[in-house]
């Protein structure tokens, strides 16, 4: 069976990373793979725009026998908040190969909560989403509001206006600091796989997002995001690839075991 976000029983463990080179972009790839990974999800903001070439996008897909996932958020390095000038690199990255390009839930309108409810900016998603369709690849849209904690319901309300966007899968991160939060968590990933009828991811941040991160798969989340391993300033509140593989390969129980 080809590898694919999409046809998986159990979470993808995802590589992710902010090469700085194409070299580096291959390396960390196949170092990926090596762990174990399933899948690969590649951050452009650190890669120079002279190097986000076809040859080298492709170059990139085609290391390891992996699907990919390219991502651009206002921190790149090198074009900042200039939403328009990022997508182009991405919709590059879904003529090469890439399965999955992630959209920005506040894409062209920049929001609270990274959800724009502008309908001119809500346009331009659902055309660029259509786009990125026609080029063969899917879309993630992502939230991420770190700092912030929230109810299920409206991490749900808040997907589901992801989900009318012409999103296939969808993805939010909150703030998970204290044990309300977490077992509010807890809460959230059952409400999800209960309601939603698209992939979900829903990641916590800070003192409880290694825990809330490790049961997401036992508890509907579709991919899970990971590291090879930490380099100087690396955030700690990634897993490595292989301590994740080893929680997941020895959890023995998911959602799908409930009658």
């Amino acid at each position: 069976m080809k590898h694919s976000f999409f046809n998986r029983q159990d979470a993808a463990v995802t590589l992710l990373c902010a090469p700085e080179s194409i070299s580096e972009a291959v390396g960390l790839s196949r170092a990926g793979e090596m762990d174990g990974a399933d899948a690969i999800a590649i951050e452009l903001q650190k890669m120079p725009p002279e190097q986000r070439t076809e040859e080298n996008f492709r170059a990139v897909i085609n290391s390891v026998q992996l699907p990919f996932m390219f991502i651009d958020y206002r921190s790149d390095r090198f074009l900042g908040a200039d939403d328009e000038a990022r997508q182009k690199y991405l919709l590059l990255a879904a003529k090469c190969g890439a399965e999955v390009i992630d959209v920005m839930g506040d894409l062209y309108d920049p929001s609270p909560l990274e959800l724009t409810h502008d309908p001119a900016a809500i346009k331009k998603q659902k055309a660029l989403i259509s786009r990125i369709h026609k080029l063969g690849a899917k879309v993630i849209m992502s939230s991420h509001m770190t700092s912030t904690e929230r109810s299920a319901e409206e991490v749900l309300a808040h997907l589901r206006e992801q989900s009318s966007r012409g999103a296939d899968i969808l993805k939010i991160v909150v703030a998970t600091n204290t044990e309300q939060a977490m077992l509010e968590g807890v809460r959230t990933l059952l409400l999800l796989h209960k309601e939603l009828d698209k992939p979900f991811v829903f990641l916590g941040s800070g003192q409880f997002g290694r825990f809330i991160r490790y049961i997401g798969p036992q508890l509907g989340a579709a991919i899970e995001f990971a590291v090879h391993d930490y380099p100087a300033n690396q955030s700690y509140n990634q897993p490595t690839i292989r301590s994740f593989k080893g929680v997941m390969d020895n959890f023995h129980w998911d959602i799908g075991d409930l009658k």
